[in-house]
């Protein structure tokens, strides 16, 4: 005897802008806490993280906090289109620090879709200009500790956190 099982797992623009309102929320308490970045700021990026995911086009985002270009802490956010087993969890956490010289970095990984094509139709849809950029974004000097998933039906961020 043999059983076979096909799960197959949907979400849509709402759910992505579910999800991208946590990280949403997220990334405008760490500006507001670090004052490494504006609010303002804070809500273009999240305006282009979320644009891009409708479109497919993002893999994920990292947010890192330095202090005189040395890494403090960090958040890396991945696109998961296959998370019908994740539960959801609320923005925030522990605040991020104040420091001496900060600097936010925020780097968007993008899918293979994002073509230059669809660079060029994507544009005008952004807040910022984005360019490439070759950084390590492993976190080798601080350490992992923990993280969270926001999720709406199968679309999640899923947010992995390291610290000092």
């Amino acid at each position: 005897m043999s059983y076979t099982e096909t799960i197959s797992y949907t979400y849509t623009v709402a759910d992505i802008e579910a999800a991208m309102r946590r990280f949403s929320a997220d990334i405008v308490m760490i500006a507001q806490s670090t004052a490494a970045i504006s609010e303002a700021d804070a809500r273009k990026y999240a305006h282009d993280a979320e644009a891009l995911a409708k479109e497919g086009y993002l893999a994920k985002v990292d947010v890192t906090l330095l202090s005189g270009g040395v890494e403090k802490r960090a958040a890396r956010y991945d696109v998961n289109t296959n998370a019908g087993g994740l539960s959801t969890s609320r923005p925030g956490g522990v605040l991020w620090p104040r420091v001496e010289d900060p600097t936010l970095r925020i780097i968007f990984t993008y899918t293979d879709a994002y073509t230059a094509s669809a660079r060029e139709a994507m544009r005008n849809k952004l807040k910022f200009t984005w360019t490439a950029a070759s950084v390590d974004l492993s976190h080798a000097n601080l350490t992992a500790s923990g993280g969270r998933d926001y999720v709406s039906n199968s679309w999640a961020l899923q947010r992995r956190d390291f610290v000092a």
